[in-house]
C-alpha cells in the first residue's frame, strides 16, 4: 500500500499586460488601451471517496495548471488560466498544510499569479501615454509530503495470525489474502459492515499485525499505527498462537492468561504510539474459539468476562459482534 509520497505542484504564472494605444480612421495616436494579464490557475487537491491509496502518484509526481493569456490591445483581457484537481483520498494529510477529510472537499495548495496590469491601467493626468505594462505574477511552486491516514470508525487490533483478515471478510465483502501464516495482510484493508437493517454503516480496517516494539519502528511498527490514530473504535482481535495451543505442557490457565499478556502488549504498543489511543473505545474479541477446548474456554471467560467469543472461520458468533459494533 503507497500511504507516503511527496509531489511537486505549480501554479500558473499570470499573463502580462498588454502596451496598446487606441487606433482610429481619423486619429492615428489614440489613448492607451493595453489590457491586463489573465490570472494563473491554481492547484487543489480535492477529496475523493473511491481512492483507498497514493497509489496513482507513483507515476505522476509534478501537477501543474495553465499559465493566465497574455491582456491585448483594445482593452482586451487576457484568458484565467484553468485550475488542476488533484484527486486524493480522505484521511491525506499535507504536512504543514492541512488534510483532506469529506468527499469533494478542495484545498488549494498552490495559488496562480496575478495577470499583470495593461497600459490603460497606468493612464493618468500627469501620463497620457503610459508606455509600459505589468509583467504576470509568479504562480507558486512547493513539493509536497502527503501522507494517508486511513478514516474508519473500527480498527482491528491484534497480533499476526489473529484471524483480522477472515474477520473483515465475513463481516464484509472485503476480500484481504488470507492464509495461516503470521503477517499476511502487509497493508491495511478497508471494508463496509452494514446493519442488519441496512439502515446505517461502518468502516472497518484490518491493520496488519503488530509485534512488541512496534511504537519505535520495529517491522513496519509506526507504518500500521497511523492507519489506527483515526479510528474511533478499536476492536482487539486475541487468538491463542498455535505454538502455545499445541503445548501439551501448558494448562489451560496458562493458555488463557497467554492471552492477558497479548492485550496487553497491544495496548502498551498503542499508548506508546499515542498516548490517548486508549481512550477511545474499545471491544476485546476472542477468535478461533471453535479449536479451544472447554477448559480453556472458561479460564478465558474468568480473564474476559466482557469479551465476546467468536469463530470468524466458521461464522460463529460474528452476528452478535456485529450487534455490539453498531451499539457500543
Amino acid at each position: 500500500m503507497v500511504d507516503d509520497v511527496r509531489i511537486v505542484v505549480r501554479a500558473g504564472d499570470g499573463g502580462g499586460g498588454a502596451v496598446s494605444f487606441l487606433h482610429l480612421k481619423f486619429m492615428s495616436k489614440g489613448g492607451p488601451d493595453g489590457g491586463d494579464g489573465g490570472h494563473g490557475g491554481s492547484v487543489y487537491l480535492v477529496g475523493n471517496k473511491d481512492l483507498n491509496t497514493l497509489q496513482h502518484f507513483r507515476g505522476s509526481k509534478i501537477f501543474r495548471a495553465e499559465l493566465g493569456g497574455h491582456g491585448g490591445g483594445n482593452k482586451m483581457h487576457g484568458r484565467n488560466g484553468d485550475d488542476t484537481d488533484v484527486a486524493v483520498p480522505l484521511g491525506t494529510v499535507i504536512e504543514g498544510v492541512g488534510e483532506i477529510v469529506k468527499d469533494g472537499e478542495r484545498l488549494r495548495v498552490a495559488r496562480g499569479g496575478k495577470g499583470g496590469r495593461g497600459n490603460e491601467a497606468f493612464k493618468s493626468s500627469v501620463n497620457q501615454t503610459p508606455r509600459y505594462a505589468e509583467p504576470g505574477g509568479v504562480g507558486e511552486k512547493f513539493e509536497l509530503h502527503l501522507e494517508l491516514k486511513l478514516l474508519a470508525n473500527v480498527g482491528f487490533v491484534g497480533f499476526p495470525n489473529a484471524g483480522k483478515s477472515t474477520l473483515l471478510s465475513v463481516l464484509t465483502r472485503a476480500t484481504p489474502e488470507i492464509a495461516n501464516y503470521p503477517f499476511t495482510t502487509l497493508s491495511p484493508n478497508l471494508g463496509v459492515l452494514f446493519s442488519k437493517d441496512k439502515t446505517s454503516s461502518l468502516i472497518l480496517a484490518d491493520i496488519p499485525g503488530l509485534i512488541e516494539g512496534a511504537a519505535q519502528g520495529k517491522g513496519l511498527g509506526h507504518e500500521f499505527l497511523k492507519h489506527i490514530e483515526r479510528c474511533s473504535i478499536l476492536l482487539f482481535v486475541l487468538a491463542l498462537d498455535d505454538s502455545v495451543l499445541f503445548d501439551t505442557d501448558a494448562s489451560a490457565k496458562e493458555k488463557a492468561q497467554s492471552l492477558r499478556e497479548q492485550l496487553a502488549v497491544l495496548k502498551k504498543e498503542l499508548k506508546e504510539f499515542l498516548p490517548d489511543m486508549l481512550k477511545k473505545k474499545s471491544l476485546v474479541c476472542i477468535n478461533k474459539c471453535d479449536v479451544y477446548d472447554t477448559a480453556v474456554k472458561k479460564e478465558m471467560k474468568k480473564i474476559f468476562p466482557r469479551a465476546l467469543f467468536i469463530s470468524a472461520a466458521i461464522h460463529n458468533g460474528v452476528e452478535a459482534l456485529r450487534d455490539k459494533l453498531f451499539t457500543i
